[in-house]
């Protein structure tokens, strides 16, 4: 509907260019920021962006009075270069324009420490928007050493055992039934107790990177706070803190291209100087599915552990210290704050519903058991309706079968239920296919893989950067050869 129903990396050449997936957001489509703008408000934004920097697809363009933003799946969060293939440089742009970076920075001081600037510059008495999109806990998973260093012990145990005491504690405090199971390890998966003894040290370590990276975010978040205080804005500021989807599982000690990359570009796995600058930090699948735990499995998938994630709210209107157990979807945010700002949010266009009913006690939902919610991106899909949950998870991770799921005393999506219940399983399968045809889904090809997708949409944007070195180097090669035959004749004659 937006025009950006995946992400470049992984965009099949079948879907280029296609309504809805031109991988920018398309004519007529209004961000909060254009809302609010038109409302009076000053609008700012730092951290990732990654919806298209051509010609009018920048902040800039879209609302926002200032901007520095990354137009890149993530980047290196210590200085200003890419983190992977994909990009040849780390895509950074102020106001619309390549932006200057320090010489040196932390991604989450630097994506606070603009904002701020960006507060500060010429305040007027005018209600404010601030959009702080930071790069954490994305990989490249790095952190300040003394922070890492605080959580020394934590990870020994491994993946197995933090996933069952993070499941254990879930039922412990009402998030999931005493009752729900935990899913099965996948068989792909690595056991902890397989891997070496230096091998733990090292995976240890690296999801120590990731909670510092946590923690030293939750620090850039409590200073902003504190200068909204400190110059009185804050009593009158809402506060929404959210992620984008679950626990990121990709490695980077399984690919001999990825390792050549990392070498030429300043990158070590290891464990010494681990989530400093020139380590590439990752967590894997196994801590991934752990870090998700209770639910299932990980980021860009239909499973739980994909589309669970925390959603915090604060402010004025917004009852303090409350737990809400209901339905949500991110799409229902922007309509929320347009009316808490007073804004007119009539648009056929915007599919989401005001929590504000629900966090004035006027209803204790906003989605009643037989309304429906879709979800669809690379083919990894799901459908919600009432307690039952329809899903599909394509390649590397995936099959591409649909499951039916009892989500509200199954979350950890154990038992398919479709052929226990054939009823419901056609009920919401035929849901699927008006929601995709409402929004305009277009179906990945057969076989569609993810991983290999990125693996051919790299090679292709490489050599379209490099292809006249390419070809020099080659003229190079050939002549070289030519030189060879001809001094191996002249041997051969004498």
């Amino acid at each position: 509907m937006t025009g950006i129903a995946t992400i470049p990396e992984v965009l099949p050449k079948e879907q280029v260019g296609k309504p809805g997936y031109t991988m920018h957001l398309e004519p007529g489509i209004l961000t909060l920021a254009d809302r609010l703008k038109s409302a009076g408000y000053r609008t700012l934004m730092t951290g990732k962006w990654h919806l298209g920097s051509g010609q009018g697809d920048l902040p800039n363009a879209h609302g926002f009075d200032h901007s520095l933003a990354l137009d890149a799946s993530g980047a290196d969060n210590w200085s200003d270069k890419s983190y992977m293939p994909f990009y040849q440089k780390a895509p950074w742009y102020e106001d619309g324009q390549p932006a200057v970076m320090p010489a040196s920075f932390y991604s989450s001081t630097l994506i606070v420490d603009r904002m701020i600037d960006y507060l500060e510059a010429g305040r007027q008495d005018v209600p404010f928007f601030a959009y702080v999109a930071f790069q954490a806990i994305h990989i490249p998973v790095q952190a300040p050493a003394e922070m890492t260093a605080g959580y020394d012990g934590v990870y020994d145990a491994g993946w197995g055992a933090l996933r069952e005491a993070r499941w254990r504690r879930a039922k412990q405090i009402g998030l999931i039934p005493e009752e729900a199971p935990l899913a099965s390890m996948p068989d792909d998966m690595r056991v902890w107790g397989d891997l070496s003894a230096d091998d733990q040290a090292l995976y240890a370590a690296r999801m120590q990177v990731n909670a510092a990276m946590m923690e030293a975010m939750d620090v850039e978040v409590g200073r902003l706070v504190d200068h909204l205080k400190n110059t009185g804005q804050y009593d009158n500021t809402i506060f929404v803190i959210t992620s984008d989807n679950g626990p990121e599982p990709s490695r980077g000690d399984d690919d001999i291209r990825l390792t050549i990359w990392m070498k030429t570009h300043g990158y070590h796995i290891g464990i010494d100087g681990i989530g400093e600058e020139g380590s590439w930090g990752f967590i894997g699948p196994e801590w991934a599915i752990a870090a998700a735990s209770p639910n299932n499995m990980f980021k860009f998938l239909g499973s739980e552990g994909g589309l669970r994630v925390p959603l915090i709210m604060a402010g004025p209107g917004v009852p303090e210290g409350k737990k809400f157990d209901t339905r949500t979807i991110v799409t229902d945010l922007a309509p929320t704050l347009l009316q808490y700002a007073g804004v007119d949010a009539a648009d056929d266009r915007m599919i989401g519903r005001s929590l504000e009913p629900v966090l004035s006690g006027a209803q204790a939902a906003i989605y009643q058991p037989d309304d429906v919610i879709g979800i669809e991106v690379s083919g990894n899909s799901a459908i919600l309706k009432g307690r039952w949950k329809i899903t599909r998870n394509q390649k590397p991770h995936g099959d591409g079968q649909w499951r039916l799921y009892d989500i509200e005393q199954d979350p950890g999506e154990t038992q398919d239920l479709s052929q226990q219940r054939p009823d419901v399983f056609a009920d919401l399968l035929e849901e699927y296919d008006a929601y995709s045809n409402r929004v305009g889904v277009l179906e990945v090809p057969e076989g569609y893989d993810s991983l290999k997708e990125i693996t051919r949409n790299t090679l292709a944007r490489q050599f379209k950067a490099y292809w006249m070195q390419l070809v020099v180097l080659l003229a190079v090669v050939i002549g070289l050869l030519w030189l060879f035959v001809r001094l191996v004749q002249r041997l051969v004659r004498r």
